[in-house]
């Protein structure tokens, strides 16, 4: 097992409503699966537990936390019930993240409140859980943070708050791990692509009127590598690698999950 005995928080382990599988519930089962011992964080405790069922009925080991991740009490609460009930932290996942779902519009219709929701949510929760989780790492001179960005960042995205903090994720990803190296703490960010997860698919189907059928199929065609949108377990694998010991060497690496988006010219 290539996570075992690791202690492991996953802040996003819910899901969205909707057909299929969130980025951040399908990471917690693969870490779980993987022999770590999974703190499933979400705002919706009652999805963070389903998500806890589901690694039990495996045979992992998992407990749910809920967490307002727009307060940082509630973030150290979240940290310091890791280490109450395991008494280490090696992995922070940090999955969450909103746009059209927090309000988040295209630059002339934005509001103030939608901008500052997006912020808090996307970019601010991921430095408070880091700023928290630190010390820890530090003081055990090992430990891994893994953050979920965009392809968003780096394409073509319509609205403000998204692009603006999941580019930020990517900077501050890297300064995490260059001021870490010392203490043996590695940082590295993930950017998905157009995946088929509740959040990015059936939202979108509700904000616009669609099918869901017809959203993916529109999605689907825009993805180079076999027409296809990625699923959550392929985030969850490339999480899994960089948790892991055999990304020993690798940190402040930028990793494009996203069948090909990046390089496709034109």
């Amino acid at each position: 097992m290539r996570l075992k005995d690791r202690i492991a928080i996953v802040v996003g382990a819910g899901q969205s409503p909707g057909e299929g599988m969130g980025n951040g519930r399908a990471t917690a089962l693969t870490f779980a699966r993987e022999g770590a011992k999974v703190l499933c964080v979400d705002h919706n405790l009652a999805s963070a537990q389903e998500t806890v069922d589901m690694i039990a009925a495996q045979g992992g080991t998992a407990a749910a936390c809920r967490a307002d991740v727009t307060k940082n009490a509630e973030i150290k609460a979240m940290v310091a019930d890791a280490v109450a009930r395991w008494g280490r932290i090696d992995v922070l996942h940090n999955n969450v993240g909103v746009s059209l779902a927090g309000g988040d519009a295209e630059l002339l219709a934005i509001t103030e409140e939608a901008f500052d929701r997006c912020v808090a949510i996307n970019l601010r929760s991921c430095i408070l859980a880091a700023k928290h989780v630190i010390p820890i790492m530090r003081q055990q001179r090992s430990g891994a943070i893994i953050n979920i960005s965009s392809m968003a960042a780096i394409t073509t995205y319509p609205y403000v708050a998204y692009k603006a903090t999941k580019s930020a994720m990517i900077a501050f990803t890297e300064q995490l791990a260059y001021q870490n190296a010392e203490y043996g703490i590695r940082a590295n960010v993930i950017l998905p692509g157009l995946m088929d997860t509740p959040m990015a698919v059936d939202t979108r189907a509700r904000e616009f009127g669609k099918s869901r059928a017809e959203v993916a199929a529109e999605r689907d065609s825009k993805v180079p590598l076999r027409r296809k949108m990625g699923t959550a377990w392929d985030v969850a694998n490339a999480a899994l690698f960089l948790a892991s010991d055999e990304a020993n060497f690798i940190t402040g690496v930028t990793l494009p999950v996203d069948g090909g988006a990046s390089v496709r010219r034109g």
